[in-house]
């Protein structure tokens, strides 16, 4: 038997770390459609674009960029941690690589985005995925961290705000392009996260509107996703431990794998306090939310931020539940 083929790799102009065994998220598999049932071919909505995805090695961002390549999308994964990131590009076949990156440090966000220009000759899309969802003790404002508030801005703003620089850079000159972020219900209402969680989300879906006003001269749309909560490793660790003291951009998503069991635990939780029964939100309906924004059926929106929450901030403030 062969051996199986390296994932395909950008020109390593920056030092770039190796990869490790392959580690999958919690996110379930997509299933089978009805183009599968019926022996139709699905159209590719992403046919021809590329893409780069922050934070992608696991959670959300998995789902996203499997969603994104299973449309025929080219998609760079960019993350922190290579242990997930090499291999889920390597599991994908060539239309996914992998960069390493720091999304607070614009060095490393200018090379990501000049090294997927340099291989794949243009950039269509980039979602800002990656974030730290930050300590959740101590939960008053007046004992609030100094140090943890700039570590989560780092990352969820600071990030997404050199992730749109350097995506409007290479899009501008094009006249055209997608930029996405993925927010919160944080961001939408009080209540919901840490202090310097909710502070990010409500300055990232800010931070998109305002792009959109400025990239739309130049055809250039800006957008926003903000799910409740996703089950992920991140929110698992959250809702099991209540503190994530870790102080890496992949702290809350690496501590701990979650089990089964205390993912179903999280998702009976959610489920109880949306308004929208007989459904679970999943990683893959966010990505869903992003494969809309990315392709040309969204032609039209721009400065949007998408919730996707089963109905929660329609209803109610959830301080207390």
């Amino acid at each position: 038997m062969s051996p199986s083929p390296s994932p395909p790799l950008l020109p390593r102009t920056c030092p770039r770390t190796t990869a490790s065994r392959l580690r999958v998220g919690n996110g379930a598999p997509f299933q089978k459609d009805t183009y599968a049932l019926f022996g139709l071919r699905e159209r590719k909505r992403l046919e021809g674009k590329v893409a780069i995805v922050t934070g992608g090695g696991r959670g959300i961002g998995e789902a996203i960029v499997r969603l994104f390549v299973r449309h025929g999308a080219r998609v760079v994964i960019a993350d922190i941690d290579a242990a997930v990131g090499e291999p889920l590009a390597a599991s994908l076949g060539p239309h996914a690589s992998f960069v390493r990156c720091d999304v607070g440090d614009e060095a490393d966000i200018e090379c990501l985005v000049d090294r997927t220009v340099a291989h794949h000759g243009r950039l269509d899309v980039l979602v800002n995925n990656a974030a730290v969802l930050g300590r959740q003790a101590p939960k008053s404002i007046l004992h609030l961290d100094a140090d943890e508030l700039d570590r989560v801005l780092r990352v969820n703003v600071r990030g997404a705000a050199l992730g749109m620089k350097h995506a409007a850079r290479v899009m501008v000159p094009r006249r055209s392009g997608c930029i996405i972020s993925v927010a919160s219900v944080a961001g939408v209402l009080g209540g919901l996260g840490p202090h310097a969680y909710t502070a990010s989300k409500h300055a990232l879906v800010g931070l998109t509107k305002n792009a959109a006003c400025e990239l739309g001269a130049h055809g250039i749309r800006v957008n926003c996703i903000s799910p409740f909560g996703v089950a992920t490793t991140m929110l698992v660790n959250a809702w099991r431990d209540g503190d994530d003291d870790d102080d890496s951009e992949a702290a809350a998503e690496v501590t701990k794998e979650a089990s089964m069991e205390e993912v179903e635990s999280v998702e009976e939780m959610v489920r109880g306090m949306a308004t929208l029964k007989g459904a679970t939100l999943k990683g893959r309906d966010v990505a869903e939310a992003a494969l809309y924004l990315a392709g040309d059926e969204s032609r039209y929106v721009s400065g949007h931020n998408l919730v996707v929450d089963g109905g929660v901030t329609t209803s109610r403030n959830l301080v207390g539940l």
